[in-house]
């Protein structure tokens, strides 16, 4: 049987033992020092599962070795469900490193549920990324701490300033917002939102920009031209906060 590792591992193993759980007090195995902050967050949690369980609920401090006298400890124990495991981020980072058969995670400290995380770098700068490189930044952060991270970002969503968008109004398939990304073309616009309506005027399209001294322009796009004739000449760049307005046929 193997060691529990967490706290729902524990309700789990006394709802299917045959006896009435817990009978007795429970160990809470901290790897860490007094004072620590996992320390302070197990004996604030400890009372209130003391009183849900109606059994004393010990905290004792295993510190030393990077977390591994305490992950021993508790492998020591008999597999009964009375030794809890409050496991860190260490005991992953040294079954990578310096692994130890007693205390592999996953094999004989089983967790069950996560009590509290912390993220292992801080916030990165996303804007003027593309998605490949913001993965490529993540993953030198994470070197730190993981052996040969693999990352991958999927862009499902944009926020962001409407400066930074181009708009899509009127009889496209998909009218909608896009965020802008470098180079991009009236041809890439289109793509994105689907085509043109049913009854779109593609050749009486206008794209409407605000320079910087704020003043409006119009510049006439032959939609129809460039999407069903192929015509690439009819294809031209746009700008972050531009506004794509194609019109109704009139009938």
């Amino acid at each position: 049987m193997k060691t529990l590792a967490a706290l729902a591992g524990l309700l789990v193993c006394g709802a299917l033992s045959a006896q009435p759980y817990p009978s007795k007090p429970l160990r809470w195995i901290v790897p860490t020092g007094p004072g620590s902050a996992v320390d302070v967050f197990a004996r604030r949690i400890a009372p209130k599962l003391s009183e849900s369980l109606a059994q004393p609920v010990i905290v004792e401090n295993r510190p030393g070795a990077n977390s591994m006298i305490g992950a021993r400890e508790v492998a020591r124990s008999a597999p009964d469900g009375y030794t809890l495991f409050q496991g860190v981020i260490n005991n992953a980072l040294n079954d990578l490193v310096t692994p130890d058969a007693c205390c592999i995670l996953n094999e004989k400290l089983v967790a069950v549920t996560r009590l509290i995380s912390t993220p292992l770098v801080e916030d990165l700068q996303a804007a003027g990324k593309t998605p490949s490189e913001l993965a490529r930044d993540m993953e030198k952060k994470l070197a730190e701490y993981v052996r040969s991270p693999s990352v991958n970002v999927i862009v499902t969503g944009f926020v962001g300033n409407y400066g930074d968008q181009v708009r899509v109004v009127g009889q496209a398939a998909h009218p909608q917002a896009l965020p802008y990304r470098s180079g991009m073309t009236v041809l890439d616009v289109m793509i994105a939102v689907g085509g043109l309506g049913q009854f779109a005027a593609g050749n009486r399209a206008r794209l409407v920009r605000r320079a910087a001294d704020g003043k409006t322009t119009e510049t006439r796009v032959r939609l129809d031209d460039l999407l069903n004739d192929g015509d690439i000449k009819a294809n031209m760049t746009v700008q972050p906060g531009d506004v794509l307005i194609i019109p109704e046929s009139r009938f």
